[in-house]
């Protein structure tokens, strides 16, 4: 369980580098990155800006993403930064200027959370994961990255030069082998890693829906009895992100790439009124996924592979910080190479700085939606509760978030926090 005690010891740091253990710098430094996704892109740009040779293996047969709207947080945007894709992101993204929470029944305002009381520099952004997925590989690519596509990793061999098999038979080495493959990772198998998924008793849905007309760049999250509803605009306003949750006694298939019927989810949120109800009713295609708790990885890196993102912790969607964790491990785990005499002392250093970090934001998210749940007599209490603290310190309200916001992994020339 993620709050276990005793944790394996991971990597040998302190060989020294005609052993295999990796270059002083990372020029020429040979790295396979599997899954193009937004850690494995990031983290194939980070490590290519520093002097490695980087390629990327996608099992997909062309870099698309079926998924749909995400949120970039300041942390995770810090990293975009950094990489030298602010501006591009912006082309693309719509600037959040509030996040609302709103009674389910007709849409009215229990607490305004005001982004422009954010601390000074931070933006939060919303953004369509393809655009985002686009905008890193198109970087990584000019960057002089290679991505392959069509290319799915079988097994993952850690040793002095890792190596990757895959469906087909072929097989690559390298210095490095990065697991961005989610939540099925074959890298954090190789580690020893499997994991213990288990059931949340939630289901979620998720679909985009074109709107017309001025829409206001805020994300609204309307709480009812047993379900909540996330809405928020994409792509300049001309199209609304739509998730709904809702807790439920049975599921077995894990992920989110399921077909749903639009049907089953205007009949679980029927009693939800006002903006919502309008969304609800344009609702054509949809995915739905069982929402299942697993463990943050003991072992991040062994014998030349390491893990990050999903694959290394997969977080549930209730603190929008599975995609702005991903980033921060990219960054770390390219900074700590960079600035280390040896590979595996580097992965070493990427780990510790990464852990306790990821751990946190995991049990903040995997606590967060009951917040959202509450049903009588305990929910309109706690909507007084939280008009009222709205009304009399708005900045607290805010500035609760600060611990998760104001993490800057690239902050003090490079050698930022983990």
């Amino acid at each position: 369980m993620q709050g276990g005690s005793a944790r394996r010891v991971c990597g040998t740091p302190g060989r020294p580098p005609d052993d295999g253990a990796g270059p002083v710098t990372l020029s020429d430094f040979k790295v396979i990155v599997i899954g193009a996704g937004i850690g494995g892109l990031a983290a194939a740009l980070a490590l290519r800006a520093r002097g490695a040779d980087v390629t990327v293996c996608e099992q997909a047969p062309a870099i698309t993403e079926v998924g749909a709207g995400l949120q970039v947080t300041p942390n995770g945007l810090a990293v975009l930064r950094a990489l030298g894709l602010e501006a591009a992101l912006s082309r693309d993204a719509v600037q959040a200027a509030a996040v609302v929470l709103r009674d389910h029944s007709d849409g009215a305002e229990v607490l305004r959370l005001d982004l422009a009381r954010l601390a000074a520099g931070q933006r939060y952004c919303f953004i369509h994961r393809a655009d985002l997925i686009g905008c890193l590989a198109d970087a990584a690519r000019a960057a002089g990255v290679r991505i392959l596509t069509g290319r799915r990793a079988e097994t993952v061999a850690p040793g002095l030069r890792p190596d990757v098999t895959f469906a087909d038979g072929a097989r690559m080495e390298a210095d490095l082998v990065v697991g961005a493959d989610g939540l099925h990772s074959r890298a954090r198998r190789a580690l020893g890693e499997a994991g213990r998924p288990f059931f949340t008793g939630q289901v979620a849905w998720r679909a985009t829906v074109d709107v017309d007309g001025d829409i206001a760049p805020e994300a609204s999250v309307f709480m009812g009895p047993g379900r909540h509803l996330v809405t928020y605009p994409l792509r300049g306003g001309r199209m609304i992100n739509l998730v709904a949750v809702q807790e439920r006694a049975g599921w077995t298939a894990e992920g989110w790439h399921h077909e749903g019927r639009a049907d089953d989810l205007r009949a679980a949120f029927a009693d939800f009124g006002g903006a919502a109800a309008g969304l609800l009713a344009r609702v054509g295609p949809v995915g739905i996924w069982g929402l299942y708790r697993h463990d943050v990885a003991d072992c991040w890196q062994r014998d030349g592979v390491a893990i990050l993102g999903d694959a290394a912790h997969p977080t549930l969607p209730f603190m929008a910080q599975g995609a702005n964790l991903a980033l921060e491990d990219a960054w770390v785990l390219a900074d700590c190479l960079a600035g280390a005499g040896r590979r595996d002392e580097g992965l070493a250093a990427y780990q510790q700085r990464r852990a306790a970090r990821a751990r946190r934001v995991v049990a903040a998210a995997g606590g967060n939606a009951w917040k959202y749940h509450l049903r009588p007599p305990l929910r309109g209490a706690a909507h007084l509760a939280l008009r009222v603290g709205g009304r009399i310190a708005p900045g607290r309200m805010v500035r609760q978030f600060d611990w998760i916001y104001g993490h800057d992994v690239t902050a003090g020339g490079g050698r930022g926090r983990g």
